[in-house]
């Protein structure tokens, strides 16, 4: 039996604004797998994407918020499951916050 690690990806619009953001991608995931598209760059990687703001500031060469990453995405495959001032994560796995609000849920019924 094999196992296959589902792929995760990430559509960014290629402008001269989100090229430290794809720059900072393509550096921080190993086995990402890129190709431009007219007007898109896609992003994709077994398992999970990570984006970490300092990667990005530093190729920006000014503060990066992680929710300015909202306004670079046009579309992505996976779920975010982790998002905080540092680091995105695109995974299949399910945000930790959401498994104990939905397990405290259906106890209560």
């Amino acid at each position: 039996m094999t196992t296959e690690t589902r792929t995760v990806s990430v559509d960014i619009q290629e402008t001269e604004n989100n090229r430290a953001l794809i720059d900072a991608i393509e550096a921080d995931n190993s086995e990402l797998v890129m190709r431009h598209l007219p007007g898109i760059v896609k992003l994709q990687a077994p398992g999970r994407l990570e984006i970490n703001r300092a990667s990005v500031e530093e190729r920006l060469g000014r503060e990066w918020e992680t929710h300015e990453f909202q306004m670079a995405i046009v579309t992505l495959a996976g779920n975010i499951s982790e998002w905080d001032e540092d680091h995105i994560v695109i995974s299949w796995g399910r945000p930790v916050e959401d498994d104990e609000d939905d397990d405290d849920d259906e106890e209560d019924y």
